[in-house]
């Protein structure tokens, strides 16, 4: 079996995979993703270990980069994050967060990092809405 590098610079250091596994993501390259969605900062008001991933003061991912295996928590549609557990036994409700709203993913090798990617990027895109969203002024009736 070929395997397929996780990133660009992995092409000779990679190593066939498991049957049944894809590329998985490393604590740095998870981080590199998160940091370089617009407006991404990196925080640590939990714990020194657990990355919080920030835009415009709201979080969108949090992950504690060096264990293993390697988790992250998104926010995502209801709807989706609902389908989403459903169909994959490593996208589980959101550890310490609300459940209708976050999922966390165990990254094992049975996701696709596009799917991951794509979690992550969307969070991001979720955050934002909320964040860059025109205030409603509330008027006296």
């Amino acid at each position: 079996m070929i395997s397929r590098p996780t990133t660009c610079h992995d092409v000779e250091s990679a190593k066939p995979l498991p049957a049944g596994t894809t590329p998985q993501l490393t604590g740095a390259e998870l981080r590199e993703r998160c940091l370089a969605l617009r407006g991404a900062g990196e925080e640590f008001p939990f714990r020194p270990e657990l990355s919080v991933f920030k835009v415009g003061g709201k979080m969108f991912a949090l992950s504690a980069l060096s264990e293993e295996p390697l988790r992250v928590s998104v926010k995502c549609d209801p709807g989706l994050g609902e389908q989403l557990r459903f169909t994959h036994p490593s996208i589980a409700p959101g550890y310490h967060l609300n459940k209708r709203h976050w999922l966390t993913i165990t990254i094992d090798g049975s996701l696709p990092i596009t799917l991951v990617a794509n979690l992550i990027e969307g969070s991001h895109e979720l955050v934002t809405a909320r964040t860059t969203r025109p205030r409603q002024r509330i008027t006296p009736a």
